[in-house]
């Protein structure tokens, strides 16, 4: 029984149909689709855009051809096609046989990369760029260069979108006592529930700021625990950490690291990390590389969610962060073996993968 193609590929498909300079037969049979359906999701998409309204953007590009048609028109009118041909050492056969050239493999292959970029792009918040797009690709079984996917991606105007906020959520200015380094920048592990690491970041929203406390186990480099609140109390970490331990049963003896924040040195605090038995492990003032693995963590956050939308309420936020660490973060994982390598993040399960025309519709 053939699976419903998602809105994503028939959009895909009709881009295809439209810009690859195929005929429609050979489109839908690269696709395993009807002629007559891919037709059908032609002349949706046309009726759709025409009802739509008007088009800034379609405009603009109209105009242009119609300015390049007007000027190669001038240019044939005064320089005629076998005058150009002749200086350019091209016989007028050989230049019309090249018009009508199908599409070459290089070319065809090129659109396969460029359909799949721009699924990656849109499904990772248009976060990746050349390097990391390489990689994914690579993961999807593509055998592709850097610089073909730089090439790509810079024709086709596919950037990397990044806009910086910043508020403090460290109060080191306390007289809690703080524990030593026990980290001391060691972040390797043999296996899960040994070492994790936590603290606190901010979203802004219209309606004011929202915190958001994270533990992450620095074996599997997951979140296994976090936690909100609109204000920025001990509160916050401690429920961070007990939905951790709650979901894994640490033993004893773990050390868990965080920066010196009057969160995590407060006495509560401190209590529930010896009620478990713990060790706690706090950053030097100031060294941010210390906690590296959470920091990280939280510029991809917010380089791939929070900088690009304009979040209204705190509730609104919520649902986005939960959207994204359970996206990125893996629900399941065999993290209690010890011989497998630290995961890297998983890809959205609603990405479309093209290896090729022909293994389209295996794909989907």
């Amino acid at each position: 029984m053939s699976l419903k193609k998602s809105d994503k590929f028939k959009r895909e498909a009709v881009q295809l149909a439209l810009t690859s300079g195929l005929s429609r037969k050979q489109v839908a049979a690269d696709l395993g689709i009807g002629m007559s359906t891919l037709n059908k999701w032609v002349a949706k998409h046309k009726h759709d855009d025409l009802m739509s309204g008007p088009h800034d953007d379609l405009h603009k590009e109209l105009a242009r051809l119609g300015r390049e048609n007007r000027i190669l028109k001038e240019e044939r009118a005064e320089h005629p096609l076998h005058l150009l041909c002749k200086a350019f050492n091209v016989s007028l056969s050989g230049y019309y046989d090249w018009r009508k050239r199908p599409m070459s493999q290089r070319q065809r292959d090129d659109l396969i990369l460029l359909t799949n970029i721009r699924t990656i792009h849109n499904e990772t918040y248009q976060s990746y760029g050349r390097e990391r797009m390489t990689d994914e690709l690579r993961d999807l079984g593509f055998t592709v260069s850097e610089k073909r996917v730089a090439r790509l991606m810079k024709d086709n105007n596919i950037k990397v979108i990044r806009t910086p906020a910043f508020k403090k959520t460290t109060d080191s200015d306390h007289n809690f006592n703080v524990a030593p380094n026990l980290l001391d920048g060691d972040f390797t592990t043999t296996g899960p529930n040994q070492k994790w690491a936590g603290d606190i970041s901010y979203i802004r929203t219209t309606e004011g700021w929202l915190y958001l406390a994270v533990v992450i186990d620095l074996y599997s480099r997951r979140v296994i625990g976090w936690a909100t609140s609109k204000r920025l109390k001990r509160k916050l970490v401690m429920d961070a950490l007990q939905r951790a331990v709650a979901l894994r049963q640490p033993p004893e003896d773990m050390i868990f690291h965080s920066d010196r924040g009057s969160q995590y040195c407060s006495h509560d605090y401190q209590k529930l990390l010896n009620k478990h038995g713990f060790k706690a492990s706090m950053s030097g003032k100031g060294n941010c590389y210390d906690n590296a693995v959470v920091e990280t963590f939280f510029k991809s956050l917010k380089a791939e969610l929070i900088w690009r939308m304009k979040l209204q309420t705190r509730e609104q936020a919520e649902k986005a962060l939960f959207g994204y660490i359970n996206r990125f973060s893996p629900a399941s994982r065999d993290d209690d073996n010890p011989k497998r390598r630290p995961p890297k993040r998983r890809r959205c399960s609603c990405l479309i993968v093209f290896q090729s025309f022909d293994m389209m519709k295996d794909a989907l």
